[in-house]
């Protein structure tokens, strides 16, 4: 499930792309399969594992060829272990409501972005995620949980600080903000709660099969119900 379009973030082969907070690898997995020279970076060590054990398994089913290189580092955002300039494209997903220092990990994310090179940010989306925490406070206030609800402009404004200009934007993934509503009504924990499983079969059908019904009604609806907030920007050569 991706949250980030590739056309609008513009991955060629053989560019260097950094997927930020990489959690499970899902972007880093299909630039990847597009050519681009990956790497993976995430704080957790669980993380870290598994990422390494999926591109190892991806090589084995012949998924990526020979040439193509990715690497995974266990890594702080507020400290990148890469020179200035080191990517063409940088992928930041989910990272930074995470984060309390969020403006010196953006600082860290357009230091190591080349000029002229683009960057993609998402992060939750105020409405959905103000419903959210409204309804449960067990659903942020845990450990790694997230710090803060973004407003767009605010976002913005602290990308554009740190010297990256706003190319466009756009909403993703509404079929996944009444699911979080209903864990958080029924209790974050309740994976076994009959109403979170039966929707979660959907999510995962939706996901695997890509059916033209939910495809639609993703579409229709994400600028109204859209769970993610992803921007796009560019660094000024």
């Amino acid at each position: 499930m991706l949250t980030v379009d590739y056309n609008r973030l513009g991955v060629d082969r053989g560019e260097r792309l950094l997927d930020l907070g990489c959690g499970g690898g899902r972007h880093a997995y299909q630039a990847l399969r597009l050519g681009a020279r990956v790497v993976a970076l995430d704080a957790g060590q669980g993380e870290v594992r598994q990422v390494r054990a999926t591109l190892a398994a991806m090589a084995v089913a012949g998924e990526v060829g020979e040439d193509d290189e990715a690497g995974v580092v266990q890594g702080d955002a507020l400290a990148l272990p890469f020179p200035d300039e080191a990517f063409d494209r940088v992928i930041a997903a989910e990272v930074l409501e995470h984060i309390p220092d969020d403006t010196s990990a953006i600082a860290e994310l357009a230091r190591v972005l080349k000029k002229g090179g683009t960057m993609a940010v998402t992060v939750p989306r105020l409405g959905p995620e103000a419903v959210n925490w409204a309804l449960s406070e067990e659903y942020h206030d845990v450990p790694g949980g997230h710090v803060r609800i973004y407003r767009r402009s605010t976002l913005v404004s602290r990308l554009r600080r740190a010297g990256l200009r706003l190319t466009g934007s756009h909403h993703a993934h509404a079929l996944h903000s009444p699911y979080w509503w209903l864990r958080c009504l029924v209790g974050p924990s309740r994976d076994d709660h009959a109403l979170v499983r039966a929707y979660h079969k959907v999510l995962v059908w939706d996901i695997t099969s890509s059916p033209a019904v939910t495809r639609v009604a993703e579409r229709v609806l994400n600028p109204l119900l859209g769970k993610s907030l992803v921007v796009y920007l560019e660094k000024p050569a």
